[in-house]
């Protein structure tokens, strides 16, 4: 961009007006997304690694502890079994929900108000589950895929149908692999299970937009489908594995979704190669994406348009996953990072899957 530049005596001219009279430059607008002066606020520290929060349609929140066997053991040798934590927005206290969790990682609340969960690898369940949030009681609602288990459910979403999609990657455990491909499914009311999505690379994060036209996919193929054994010192940080990686896909996506629950690949939005790609995200009611980012070069929470255009920027340590609040909290991100939970309060409104009535 070319400045134009005054003459040295309009300079002076211009300078001797401002100073003389009440004239002043008018203010930016405010960021429509990020307020003037929001501070990110650290709720709680968890075992190992945060994941998954959802707010509940009673202002609850929700999130997971993934406790790496490798890591999260007593002096005895024992190992954590995962947590499911539950946060009280008004009392500001935490307290387990559920332990074992299953290795729990990505949660959502139907339409019901039921709790959806994945179950990963790692002792984990392998699963997907629904949690009535009223009796307690839980349901195996996806366990296996022709007759096999699945990789390492991660994250969940759903639509207005009712239907759910979730992806099955796989980042670590001793368990063997036996599907055939890291891919996406679909869950029907009906209760029959259907891959449609397996061309993603690694899937991780999976968000359907408001106007149900979208379903955005996270790929982030970090090279290793068991990181624990690799000589790894942080497992949250793959730059540290002591044996070499090579990276894949790296990317946010959006498919097609239509009407008879299929998706078909439309375009790659953001291209993160060779940093590492995202993990978890939603949308807002405009349908702007919140993308838990993971590159190490400028971790943290990008706001972009369903274009994929960068409209705003969270840094955070190293992130897994977001929720947005509901009622008088629905301008509240609530932010998975590290082994710890996090909120700020923004300009915008989360989109929140309508209940049934």
């Amino acid at each position: 961009m070319t400045l134009y530049r005054f003459p040295s005596w309009q300079s002076l001219v211009v300078l001797a007006f401002l100073a003389s009279s009440s004239w002043r430059m008018p203010a930016q607008a405010a960021d429509p997304i990020v307020p003037a002066g929001a501070k990110l606020e650290k709720l709680f520290d968890g075992i190992v690694l945060t994941e998954g929060v959802a707010v509940a349609p009673n202002g609850m929140v929700y999130f997971s502890d993934i406790t790496f066997s490798h890591q999260a053991k007593d002096e005895k040798g024992a190992i954590q079994a995962g947590h499911i934590w539950m946060f009280n927005p008004q009392t500001r206290q935490t307290r387990i929900f559920r332990s074992p969790s299953g290795m729990s990682n990505g949660i959502k609340f139907d339409a019901n108000g039921d709790m959806i969960i994945c179950e990963g690898a790692d002792y984990g369940g392998q699963r997907v589950i629904r949690t009535d949030m009223k009796t307690g009681m839980s349901y195996i609602i996806a366990g296996m895929y022709e007759g096999r288990p699945f990789n390492s459910p991660n994250d969940v979403t759903i639509d207005t149908k009712g239907r759910m999609y979730f992806s099955d990657p796989r980042y670590l455990g001793h368990e063997a692999i036996e599907q055939p491909v890291m891919g996406v499914y679909r869950i029907d009311t009906d209760g029959s299970i259907h891959r449609i999505i397996t061309d993603a690379g690694k899937p991780n994060g999976v968000c359907v937009s408001p106007d149900q036209k979208t379903l955005y996919v996270v790929s982030n193929e970090n090279g290793a489908t068991a990181l624990e054994r690799l000589g790894n010192n942080d497992p949250d940080n793959p730059a540290t594995v002591a044996t070499p990686l090579k990276k894949g896909h790296m990317a946010l996506m959006a498919y097609d979704l239509h009407a008879d629950g299929s998706a078909t690949f439309r375009k790659t939005l953001v291209d993160y190669y060779p940093e590492d790609g995202p993990d978890g995200l939603v949308c807002d009611k405009n349908g702007n994406l919140y993308v838990a980012v993971r590159a190490a070069n400028r971790p943290g929470i990008v706001v972009y348009s369903p274009a994929g255009k960068e409209l705003a920027y969270i840094r955070t340590e190293i992130p897994t996953n977001v929720g947005f609040g509901r009622g008088a909290e629905s301008k509240t991100l609530y932010i998975t990072a590290g082994k710890s939970l996090f909120r700020i309060k923004l300009n915008t409104e989360g989109y929140q899957l309508p209940a049934n009535k």
